[in-house]
């Protein structure tokens, strides 16, 4: 089993697009598709997805969820994890090793959490 497909909630569709945009620039991840209400960028054997909640309801985080992303290598963990707080992300762990895997973690502008690994 691997992980297919991710999507979070957004409020604000043009900025999370331009963040998103932004940071998957040097990524395998490429934009593929946009409607009103989502947005999705995809590589080979992975899609990416932002989107207005289907209900109508404001878009929410969950308290201890988040998606990891392997990344490929230690200096693309630190790139990412720079760029996604240049972007105006925020921090919630520095780049360093965590048992097994050498990892950092962000925030995008919607609060959700993001691990970018190796």
């Amino acid at each position: 089993m691997k992980l297919d497909y991710c999507v979070f909630g957004t409020n604000n569709m043009e900025e999370s697009i331009e963040f998103y945009d932004s940071l998957f620039e040097q990524t395998e991840l490429n934009k593929v598709l946009t409607t009103e209400r989502m947005t999705f960028w995809q590589c080979e054997n992975f899609a990416f997805a932002i989107a207005k909640p289907f209900n109508g309801e404001s878009a929410s985080n969950g308290n201890g969820t988040m998606i990891g992303l392997n990344v490929g290598s230690s200096e693309e963990v630190k790139r990412l994890h720079s760029k996604a707080l240049a972007l105006g992300g925020t921090c919630e762990g520095e780049p360093g090793q965590r048992g097994p895997k050498y990892s950092a973690y962000v925030r995008d502008l919607d609060k959700n959490k993001i691990v970018f690994s190796v």
